[in-house]
């Protein structure tokens, strides 16, 4: 017999804890799994809900990142303060800028007219030309199969799919990437305060890692467009290629995006060669190659020294899905990207005593 008031012979009091009780053990640990699914699962939501915002800043540290290692270059020669230095950046890029348009704005504005209808008459013509061998359906108009392409681009490029919305865009950028290299250290002590205290050790080295990367990997983007837009304009230009001014900053601008910038800069040449003549469209494709080989061989191989080297295919497979996701932003950032997540993961093996293993260790195997 209980000595329990409550407890009788035909009631029973449940001694045990119930769902509800978060006192218990076991209740707490199962509440702390699904908190953490469920915030993942709002996380995720988040993260493609605010895609576009996220890649903007992203894009805003990049340009940031450039304006670091300008100014970084600048005190190593003149010992002014920070801002001074990012100011003088500032007006050197908007000089060069000004400079060129001003030589050779018109001639900018007639051979980009002039590009267009040639590219449209080339593209044209393989049309017919795959339609007459069977390998196209009966329509070969270009521009018809152009606007269905740009009629199915998704809902994630909406944003910046108009000239409105990529104007704003490239102004939040620009704003952003300002105050972020006037004053990183306050940002940097930002993000800091949002790690536990044991780890901030590990935390501050990771971010000076992927800060050294990303501006090491910029300063190679931006001499390897150097090389690419210079080199292609002069010897177009001496081959007698038509627009050779043009499709030279062509060249140099999609060179900032691996691979594909390559292959579109590629095929303008080529098609553009061709509608001057035979032997001049095989003059531009030598050109394409050597101007390419030359910057595979030499300027990547120096850059990639000093900065972190990616795989040919890991970098085309992440343009891929970027691009696909995310549309040409996603496309210019996804190389900075996927550097910057490479730094992540090596720094959280150190932090874990596994070695990352290199190249020379897989070639000592075999």
């Amino acid at each position: 017999m209980s000595n329990d008031p409550l407890e009788s012979a035909h009631v029973r009091v449940v001694r045990e804890p119930g769902p509800n009780e978060f006192r218990d053990p076991a209740t707490r640990a199962e509440f702390k799994k699904a908190a953490v699914w469920l915030g993942m699962a709002v996380g995720i939501a988040l993260v493609v809900l605010l895609i576009q915002p996220l890649l903007i800043i992203f894009a805003g540290l990049v340009f940031a990142s450039m304006l670091d290692g300008g100014a970084r270059l600048i005190g190593k020669v003149l010992p002014i303060p920070r801002g001074l230095r990012i100011g003088l950046v500032l007006i050197l890029v908007f000089a060069f800028f000004g400079l060129v348009f001003y030589r050779t704005g018109m001639q900018i504005a007639d051979q980009a007219e002039q590009l267009r209808t040639t590219l449209e008459a080339q593209a044209n013509r393989v049309a017919r030309w795959a339609s007459d061998m069977g390998l196209m359906p009966g329509r070969s108009d270009i521009n018809g199969m152009l606007r269905e392409a740009l009629g199915s681009v998704g809902k994630l490029t909406s944003a910046v799919g108009t000239a409105i919305g990529a104007v704003t865009s490239m102004v939040m950028i620009l704003i952003l990437g300002l105050f972020i290299a006037l004053e990183p250290r306050i940002y940097e002590r930002g993000l800091q305060w949002m790690v536990p205290l044991d780890q901030r050790h590990a935390f501050a080295h990771m971010l000076g890692g992927m800060a050294t990367t990303m501006r090491r990997l910029l300063a190679g983007r931006l001499l390897g467009m150097l090389f690419e837009g210079v080199l292609t304009w002069i010897f177009l230009s001496i081959a007698g290629v038509p627009m050779a001014l043009l499709l030279g900053i062509i060249t140099g601008v999609l060179a900032f995006i691996p691979n594909v910038g390559a292959i579109i800069s590629g095929v303008l040449m080529a098609a553009v060669g061709f509608s001057a003549g035979q032997e001049t469209g095989i003059w531009a494709i030598v050109i394409y190659f050597a101007v390419q080989n030359f910057d595979g061989y030499v300027v990547i191989p120096m850059v990639a020294k000093r900065t972190v080297d990616l795989p040919p295919a890991l970098t085309l497979s992440s343009q891929i899905l970027s691009g696909t996701l995310f549309g040409v932003l996603g496309l210019a950032l996804a190389d900075p990207m996927v550097a910057m997540i490479k730094v992540a993961l090596e720094s959280n093996a150190r932090q874990n005593g596994k070695k990352p293993k290199s190249d020379d260790d897989d070639s000592e195997k075999s």
